[in-house]
């Protein structure tokens, strides 16, 4: 008995397509949030490179300068309050550790955490 085969039926497109569309939004709900944690990374990098030389550097002319580019950058979150400025020997060590919250759909979310720190000799 010969049979047809017709490939898959609508029912099963939707088991194929469903699990693809929600990692397809989630993508889309994260974006913003990487692209928020580029630009607090970029920000950082540029302050260490502006002091790259600078001896006489002190906490708060690191302080105003990450504020001065988070300002350019549009950067609302984390706040400066959350960037951490601490010596280490003759080094500066600057952290932006942070949490950040993209709501999914009802109650669920997506949870992303970040730490970026550099060094500012």
């Amino acid at each position: 008995m010969r049979r047809n085969q017709r490939g898959v039926t609508a029912i099963g497109w939707l088991f194929l397509l469903a699990p693809l569309a929600v990692v397809g939004y989630a993508g889309i709900r994260l974006a913003p949030v990487y692209l928020n944690y580029t630009k607090v990374a970029r920000s950082l990098e540029q302050t260490a490179t502006a002091f790259q030389d600078d001896q006489s550097v002190t906490a708060l002319d690191i302080r105003k300068s990450v504020e001065k580019r988070f300002d350019v950058e549009g950067i609302n979150y984390p706040t400066l309050k959350e960037v951490a400025i601490r010596r280490d020997g003759k080094t500066w060590i600057v952290q932006a550790a942070y949490e950040d919250v993209a709501p999914l759909f009802a109650n669920v979310s997506l949870l992303v955490t970040f730490d970026r720190s550099v060094e500012v000799h």
